[in-house]
């Protein structure tokens, strides 16, 4: 008998109902508006429907929009919905472009249909989502849940589960094997119900629909015990290990064969997620390099009459996953300290040339690496680049310092528009800085980096600590 353990999702036959309905407002919304702007729907317009549905389809089921969104903010389901038709949009555009057919659609028309779908597709979600709460609320579509272990993590999980009533689960009760004198059953946010053997037998009887088992991984006799002995029964079976205790970063579930791995620190940007990343990078790296050009020529000129020396001074940094990558700026100082000893700028520091001082003062020497950007060696939002020397001495001091090389250096972060621009002369400041950085990678969205930008754009050019 094969026993190898393989994960599987769970969709459910609402999710075959969710694409159904996608594919019609993808198809109707274009129907209405042909109709609406030139009063018929062209036959090339049929081609380019099977073909955006094909495209959605895909790209949705690649970022998991079909998945279930109980437990996740609407946020990130509109999110998601957004970069599947950005990403949809992107692929019809290259096709229409390579078959030069592009002039054959009325650009007002696919204008208007490339804006109103995805609205049209978020709002509906909205509307079902709100939908789906109403009817938990009223006691439909509600599955009840007990917790398998009195744990700390099993009391988080039923606290979480109490304080979202919208995700449709109750639970009924705490089950463990260990005599009462070792639990603390006291303030549980569910009654302690007796053994484990008593769940059991609830379970057979198909009263009880999922079942978390919160264990510590030390106990893996036990996990294998209990696996086993739910496996008898039809609930839904759910282990809820310790791994919080490892801080995780980026944690994702895959398997290699048919082994199951879990990782404990990784990159957010697999799959569409660094595709998607990536586009918005280059794309509004080369908005902004053609917006400030004329600011771009006039620092040239400036450095290259303030000083002698070359206008970029071109240092060594730490990249995407600790490689070595060569950072632009605009040179600000007499010296071009890229060594195995780096001092950081200070107030005042006589190597700082008169023009370089404003400069780095407003950010103006860091416009180069928008360049870096579109050459793939960083991103606009993510930590920023360290010295190697820097590199070098805090990756001994400073706790999980190296994490945030997990993605690429970026020309603004979290800790930037936080406050921890330029010098760190403390210990406790870099410890700050990467604490903001690993936050961000935990975090990342979209959303995320457009608000670090937009927050930039106000108040992270300048600081006090910007020498």
């Amino acid at each position: 008998m094969d026993t190898a353990l393989k994960l599987h999702s769970n969709y459910g036959g609402l999710h075959v109902f969710y694409r159904a309905i996608d594919c019609i407002i993808i198809s109707i919304s274009l129907y209405i508006i042909s109709y609406g702007y030139i009063g018929h729907f062209e036959k090339n317009s049929l081609l380019l429907t099977i073909y955006s549905i094909l495209a959605y389809l895909l790209i949705a089921e690649k970022n998991d929009l079909y998945r279930s969104w109980r437990v996740y903010n609407f946020k990130d389901e509109a999110l998601s919905i957004g970069k599947a038709w950005l990403l949809t949009i992107t692929l019809l555009t290259a096709i229409t472009f390579f078959t030069k057919t592009s002039t054959s659609y009325s650009r007002v028309v696919i204008g208007s249909w490339l804006i109103v779908t995805p609205v049209l597709l978020i709002t509906w979600r909205y509307i079902a989502k709100q939908t789906l709460r109403k009817l938990r609320d009223y006691g439909y579509n509600r599955k009840e849940a007990i917790i398998v272990g009195v744990t700390d993590n099993g009391i988080k999980l039923a606290n979480e589960i109490r304080n979202h009533p919208e995700i449709g689960i109750k639970v009924v009760g705490f089950y463990d094997d260990r005599e009462l004198s070792r639990l603390d059953i006291d303030d549980l946010p569910a009654p302690f119900k007796g053994s484990v053997v008593s769940a059991l037998e609830m379970a057979k009887k198909g009263v009880i629909q999922h079942i978390y088992i919160s264990m510590p991984l030390k106990a893996n006799e036990r996990i294998t015990k209990y696996l086993n002995a739910f496996s008898d029964t039809t609930a839904n079976t759910y282990l809820i290990p310790d791994f919080f205790v490892y801080n995780l970063i980026q944690s994702r579930i895959s398997a290699i064969g048919n082994i199951p791995t879990i990782s404990i620190h990784d990159t957010p940007f697999y799959g569409t997620d660094g595709w998607f990343k990536r586009t918005q990078d280059i794309v509004l790296a080369f908005l902004i390099i053609l917006l400030i050009s004329p600011v771009l020529l006039t620092v040239a000129l400036g450095v290259k009459l303030s000083s002698p020396g070359p206008v970029i001074f071109k240092q060594l940094r730490y990249g995407l996953d600790g490689r070595p990558i060569k950072v632009w700026k605009f040179r600000s100082m007499s010296t071009m300290d890229n060594g195995s000893v780096v001092k950081q700028a200070t107030k005042g520091d006589p190597r700082i040339t008169p023009f370089g001082a404003f400069i780095r003062k407003t950010s103006l020497d860091e416009l180069p690496q928008f360049f870096n950007v579109l050459q793939g060696r960083m991103s606009i939002v993510g930590p920023r680049p360290h010295a190697v020397a820097h590199n070098e001495e805090y990756r001994t001091i400073v706790d999980r310092y190296m994490l945030r090389h997990k993605v690429k250096p970026g020309i603004t972060g979290l800790a930037q528009v936080n406050g921890y621009r330029g010098e760190t002369d403390t210990l406790e400041k870099m410890q700050k800085r990467v604490e903001f950085d690993l936050k961000y990678i935990q975090s990342w969205s979209t959303w995320l980096d457009l608000k670090i930008i937009f927050k930039t754009i106000f108040k992270g050019f300048t600081g006090k600590t910007a020498y």
